[in-house]
Formats: structure tokens, C-alpha cells, sequence
């Protein structure tokens, strides 16, 4: 499998109150091709982290490094701003938890795909614009796209604005798509349709997707791969069909976690966060 993107030995370090630099992200290093990749772990693992240094979009205060970090064939590390802003959105695109806080409030979510479209494309005209924003919308099952799209953000549901998140994300059928925590403010059988929605746009399309995530079971039954991260490091890589078989303690813990029906959950284990295992 060609690889779409390669990550070598990536730290992200933040500065603490006493001048001294903190890992965050410490040696992370995994490959990706057109596939569907989850990256597991609690809050504070190093997750978006990861994510968020493919693109480019690490807080100004963040100090970035790594051996490799490549997207199909370019480094990133030493590509021009003007390279990196046009594969951001472009051929690269993330998805964020919540719509509210990612799409323009005062602005109809129609114009806003219409605009991500022009920027990446200056030469169509504003009419094919529409034409294409429509059927994105209908492609992400939007019923009635006509009137979704004179919509603003406040008027849809949680669900409805994923779609459009996926829609705008897609639009111009990028290679790589990042999805931050897609479905965890859903409930139960909406997020089962923005699932669905997902996998058949990366399938369709042949994409590459990070799926990140905090639910082992979703990414079980969801991804290709997983990716176990703990305290800033990946602990484990195993196929997501295999998952029930992994065997470091700290996945074990999380699976030991997921609801039962059958007797106690167990709790996670007790883990010193520099020990040799990570």
C-alpha cells in the first residue's frame, strides 16, 4: 500500500510557567494510505496534536520537530506557507467535534461552501459554485440542499451541521480528511448516519482518513486500523478487527471500560506515564 502520509519521531512541545519545554507528543510515528485510521486515547493523549501538526494549525506557542512528516511525497516541514495553505482545505481537510464553532454563525452555510469552493478554484464563476455546493450537499444525504443551504448555523441540528461540515470538508475532494472527535456530541442513531455518510465519501472517493477518537468500540467497528496513544505516545497498532486481542495493560484497560451487561467494569490500570513500557 503507497503510502499518503508518513510521520517520523513527531514531538510537540509547549512551554511551562518556569521556561522549561514540555513534550506533549513525544516520538510519534505511523504511516497511512487510502484507509481508515483511528487514533484512541483519553483526553490529553496527543490525539488532535498529531492531527492538528499534519495541517499545520498548532497553537503560535507550540514548539513542533519531527525526522519525517510528509503528505504524499512533500514535506512538510520545509514546504513554503503558501504550499501549506493551499494543501489545507484543499487536498487535506478536518472535521471538528462541533459545528457551532467552526462554521461563520452570521453567514448562510451555502454561501460558505460556495466560498470554500472559489478559494480553492478562482476561476469558477459563482452559479457552477452553487451548482457544486448543492450537489455536495445532496451527496452527504442533505434532503432539500436548496433549502439547507439558505440556512445559518443556529437553524440546524447537530447532525445536520455535521453533514455540513462533512460537505464543505469534501467539496474539493481532498486526498487526506481529518476527523477530530466527528460524532461524539450525537446521539446514538445520528451518529450511526454521519458514520455511514464517512465511510461511503472515503470509499467512493478512495480518501485517506484519521479518525480520532476517545471510543475504542466506534473505532473497532469503523477503521481499518487503530492507533492507541497514552501520555503523548502511540502504546499500540493493531487492526481494528483485532482489537479484542490487543495485549499492552493501557489498551486492555480501555477495553476492560467499554459498558458490559454481564458483570462490574474493571478500572484501568495504574500507569507512571514515563515507565519504559511507552
Amino acid at each position: 500500500m503507497t503510502s499518503l502520509v508518513t510521520i517520523e519521531n513527531l514531538r510537540v512541545a509547549f512551554r511551562t510557567d518556569d521556561g522549561q519545554w514540555k513534550d506533549a507528543v513525544r516520538g510519534v510515528g505511523f504511516s497511512l494510505g487510502r484507509e481508515k485510521l483511528g487514533i484512541v486515547g483519553e483526553s490529553g493523549s496527543g490525539k488532535s496534536l498529531t492531527g492538528r501538526s499534519l495541517l499545520g494549525v498548532l497553537p503560535p506557542y507550540a514548539k513542533m520537530s519531527a525526522d519525517r512528516l510528509e503528505f504524499d511525497g512533500i514535506d512538510l516541514r520545509s514546504a513554503p506557507p503558501k504550499l501549506r495553505r493551499s494543501l489545507r482545505g484543499g487536498r487535506m481537510g478536518m472535521i471538528l467535534q462541533d459545528p457551532k464553532f467552526s462554521l461563520n454563525p452570521v453567514m448562510r452555510v451555502g454561501k460558505q461552501i460556495v466560498e470554500a469552493i472559489r478559494i480553492g478554484d478562482r476561476s469558477i464563476s459563482a452559479a457552477d459554485a452553487r451548482r457544486k455546493a448543492l450537489q455536495t450537499l445532496e451527496a452527504v444525504h442533505i434532503r432539500e440542499p436548496e433549502r439547507v443551504a439558505r440556512l445559518y448555523p443556529h437553524e440546524l441540528s447537530g447532525g445536520m451541521g455535521q453533514r455540513v461540515m462533512i460537505a464543505m470538508m469534501v467539496v474539493r475532494e481532498p486526498d487526506l480528511l481529518i476527523a477530530d472527535e466527528p460524532t461524539s456530541a450525537l446521539d446514538v442513531s445520528v451518529r450511526t448516519q454521519v458514520l455511514a455518510i464517512l465511510d461511503e465519501l472515503v470509499t467512493r472517493r478512495g480518501m485517506g482518513l484519521i479518525f480520532i477518537s476517545h471510543d475504542l468500540n466506534l473505532v473497532s467497528k469503523f477503521c481499518d486500523r487503530v492507533i492507541v496513544m497514552y501520555a503523548g505516545r502511540i502504546v499500540e497498532t493493531i487492526e481494528a478487527s483485532r482489537l479484542h486481542e490487543a495485549t499492552h495493560p493501557y489498551t486492555r484497560g480501555l477495553l476492560s471500560c467499554l459498558p458490559r451487561i454481564d458483570g462490574p467494569l474493571e478500572p484501568l490500570p495504574t500507569l507512571q506515564r514515563d515507565a519504559s513500557w511507552a
